[in-house]
Order: structure tokens, then C-alpha cells, then sequence
């Protein structure tokens, strides 16, 4: 049986690094840390005995808080939690016998990250619209500020066996939204969430991965050296303690911290049935914005997307829309404009005179201004203009179109 929560103890954790890689503890925070101390270890505690997003759990730990909830999980004798039925309780107890809070709060500091808990300076406060189903803790690794990082954030998600179009444009958008100051968010996963992470670290920008497992607990295995990677620049986040291991229920409770961390999410392909959505719809009931890339409509894995963009979510091609939609007044995206073909550069009484001319043969000038409304001095002078352009040919005292090598720049009979 455990000793009571509130004389437990727990190795010394050190908070992460700020975005730009110092950050200065004021005293009272660090006062503040050290009374703290027994609802730190018993949040932690709990981590490795409730599932995360369980609402039930979370209101018992609103109503009796983090060191009583701990004690009513760990001790036989004690009193049930409000509403708890004994069988949800006696399996809860049964992994509460493994808690060992303190050597989970040494292992993650020895892998230079902490645990933070709502009420900390770290925590991220837009989690707190998770209600009770908002984080018990949230486990850190990495040298980056959480809180400040996730303030100017975007969740780039997907498909995991994504086309090359997918991953192309999850890169361009990671690496576009980080070398304008905003944070990726992702899960590490294959395909888009990858891509989404190596764009942002080809830029030297920020990037978070949110885990379905521990921090130090490497899923997919194939993406090891990318989630070293990202705990070197960015930032590893978990629910669950260091050297836990994710399943199916926990990925998709995982998405709902992507969606709450982030002001906005972008879905780059996805299926009709996909975890990507869930982010997004979780997102967009949260009051996120919610963004998708439209892709071939010939594609399965565009399906979901299409499907989300008919409802409330927002078209976007690139990270200049992206932060158009989710930063402050003024980050506008560049207006998009066709190429300026020479055409776009007469004035309105040539372009009349040149659409005159027929498409095949000549025509007098006299024909051309009335073709044109254009008086007949008027159009001899335009028609010399063209000429010079390169527009227009004469032929004795007759006028045709230039048969130009390049005819695709809108010199034809009505412009293409």
C-alpha cells in the first residue's frame, strides 16, 4: 500500500527554457512551486492511473482535488470518490499500486524536462476549455516555453500514409509557419504530421509534438531520430508519464490537446473516417479556427477534407492564409495575381482597336474604327502604336495580327 499522498516526495523538477532559451524564475513563482510540491506529486501520480480525458475522473479531481482524489485512489480504506461505482474504483486502485510519482518526476528531469500543472506560469491556460476533461499535468521535454510557444500556434495534421502532395505542402506550411514566428503543433506520427515537424525544424523554428505515449517513449519507432530532433529545438508533450505506451483510445484523446493547445487547425489529406477530423471537429467546438488544403477530388484522402470544407472549416493553400486567419489585424495574405502579360499594359482605346482586327485576314481602318467605335484618326494612331508593340502588321493599306511566336500573351481576337 502507498504512504498518503501529502507526505510523498519528488525529485526537484526544472522548468522548460523560454523560446529564446533563458527564462528568469521570480522568487514568488519559485515560493509559490514548493508549496505546491504534494498536489505536484499527486498530479503525477495521477497520470499513471487515470486514462487521460476521462471526464468522470476529472470532476472528481475539480471537486476534491489533486491529494484527496490520490489518497481515495491508493488507500483500501478510504472512502469511494463522489458517484464512483467500487468496480471503477477497485481497477483504478489496482494501478495506483504501481504509481511511483517520484521516480517518474526524476526520470523526466533527468531528461532535462518537468511536469507542469494547471495553475503553473507554464501551463498553457487555453486547456482549461477542455473543462473536465483538460490534462491532469502535462509532462515537457524540451528546450522551449509551452505557454508562450502555444500562444502563437498552429496544429498541422493529416494523413499518416499521405501522397507526395501531402507531404510537400505539410513541409511548405511547417516550414512557412515557422519562419514567421508561429509554432507547429503535430502529433510525430508518419506522413503529415512528420512532414509538418521537418519543415518547421528546416526553418530553425519551433515545433511541439504531442505524444500519445510518455515523452521518452518513441512512437512510431521509425520517427526516433525525429523526436530527438524536436526535443533538441522544439518541445515534447505528453499526459502520460514517462515510459508509458500509447494504444488506439489514446491517440484520439491525444487530438483533443492538439485542438485546445492551438489557435487554429490545418487538415492536409484525409479520409472520410480519420483522426485528423476528429482534431479538427474537436477544434472547431472549441472555438479554434479550422482550416483544410483542398487536393484532387479524384483522391480518397482528400475526401475528408472536402467534406469538412463544405461545413464550417476555412480553404487555405499556404502559411500566409493560414496567419491571415489566425493572427493579429495586419497579417494579411499577399494578394494573388495572375502573370502581367503585355497586353494588361494597353490602354483601354487599343485594346478596343486590337479586338477589332479579325482572327483571320486583314481589315482597312476604316472597317477597325467602326468595328471599335473609335474615330478614324484615333484608330490609325492606335493601330501604329500596336504595330510598334509588335501586335499588328500592315499589309499596304490594310492591318492584321502580328503572327507572333508568342501568341499565348492575350494579342488574339478577345484575349485568352
Amino acid at each position: 500500500m502507498l504512504s498518503a499522498p501529502d507526505r510523498a516526495t519528488s525529485a526537484p523538477t526544472r522548468p522548460a527554457h523560454e523560446a529564446n532559451g533563458a527564462r528568469t524564475a521570480a522568487a514568488s513563482g519559485t515560493a509559490r512551486r514548493a508549496t505546491c510540491e504534494p498536489q505536484r506529486t499527486a498530479r503525477a501520480a495521477l497520470t499513471r492511473i487515470l486514462e487521460p480525458g476521462d471526464e468522470t475522473a476529472g470532476r472528481w479531481l475539480r471537486e476534491m482535488g489533486p491529494v484527496a482524489l490520490w489518497h481515495a485512489l491508493s488507500e483500501d480504506d478510504a472512502s469511494l470518490p463522489p458517484g464512483a461505482s467500487p468496480t471503477k474504483v477497485a481497477g483504478l486502485r489496482l494501478r495506483a499500486a504501481r504509481a511511483r510519482p517520484a521516480a517518474d518526476l526524476a526520470a523526466v528531469a533527468a531528461l532535462g524536462g518537468c511536469f507542469i500543472c494547471p495553475g503553473d506560469e507554464e501551463w498553457p491556460r487555453q486547456l482549461d476549455d477542455l473543462g473536465d476533461g483538460r490534462p491532469i499535468g502535462l509532462w515537457v521535454r524540451g528546450a522551449g516555453g509551452l505557454r508562450l510557444w502555444a500562444l502563437r500556434s498552429v496544429a498541422v495534421v493529416g494523413a499518416r500514409s499521405c501522397t507526395e502532395y501531402g507531404a510537400h505542402l505539410a513541409t511548405t506550411l511547417g516550414a512557412g509557419l515557422a519562419e514567421r514566428g508561429w509554432t507547429v503543433v503535430s502529433g510525430a506520427a508518419y506522413g503529415v504530421d512528420g512532414a509538418a515537424h521537418r519543415g518547421a525544424l528546416a526553418a530553425d523554428g519551433p515545433t511541439v509534438a504531442v505524444l500519445a505515449s510518455g515523452v521518452d517513449y518513441a512512437y512510431p519507432r521509425g520517427h526516433t531520430e525525429l523526436l530527438g530532433r524536436i526535443a533538441e529545438q522544439g518541445l515534447i508533450v505528453a499526459e502520460l508519464p514517462p515510459g508509458d505506451h500509447p494504444t488506439r483510445s489514446r491517440f484520439v484523446l491525444r487530438n483533443r490537446v492538439i485542438a485546445a493547445l492551438t489557435r487554429g487547425t490545418v487538415v492536409v489529406e484525409a479520409e472520410l473516417r480519420s483522426g485528423s477530423l476528429v482534431t479538427a471537429r474537436r477544434a472547431l467546438s472549441l472555438g479554434r479556427f479550422t482550416m483544410g488544403v483542398p487536393g484532387p477530388v479524384t483522391s480518397g484522402l482528400s475526401a475528408g477534407v472536402h467534406q469538412l470544407l463544405r461545413g464550417e472549416a476555412t480553404v487555405v493553400t499556404d502559411a500566409d492564409e493560414v496567419i491571415e486567419l489566425v493572427g493579429s489585424i495586419g497579417d494579411l495574405a499577399p494578394e494573388r495575381r495572375g502573370p502581367i502579360l503585355a497586353r494588361d499594359l494597353l490602354d483601354p482605346v487599343a485594346v478596343r482597336v486590337l479586338e477589332a482586327l479579325p482572327a483571320r485576314g486583314p481589315a482597312d481602318t476604316a472597317q477597325l474604327a467602326r468595328e471599335s467605335g473609335t474615330p478614324r484618326d484615333t484608330t490609325q494612331g492606335k493601330l501604329f502604336e500596336l504595330q510598334s508593340l509588335g501586335f499588328v502588321q500592315r499589309c499596304g493599306e490594310r492591318w492584321e495580327l502580328a503572327r507572333r511566336a508568342d501568341s499565348a500573351d492575350g494579342s488574339r481576337r478577345g484575349g485568352t
